[in-house]
């Protein structure tokens, strides 16, 4: 009896951590809803893996931890002031 309860406890465990998992484009969809709320324009949010070295901001993580979400200013908008 406790085999078959702790079995279903990490079926269970198995399930949830499944469902856990988010697309990037769900991710990135909210993180570029949130930038446009506060005001922040002329960006750029990237999809790369988890292993892509890099020294812009990371804004969020997907697909298990297996993608990042980076976030770069567009130098564009400062050369048009100019």
């Amino acid at each position: 009896m406790l085999i078959n309860s702790l079995a279903l406890s990490l079926m269970l465990c198995s399930i949830s951590a499944g469902a856990a998992i988010t697309s990037c484009e769900t991710i990135k969809d909210k993180v570029d809803a949130r930038l446009d709320s506060k005001g922040v324009s002329d960006y750029t949010l990237k999809v790369v893996s988890r292993d892509t070295p890099t020294k812009l901001r990371v804004v969020g993580v997907c697909e298990g931890g297996k993608k990042k979400i980076i976030y770069q200013k567009d130098k564009r908008a400062n050369k048009a002031d100019e």
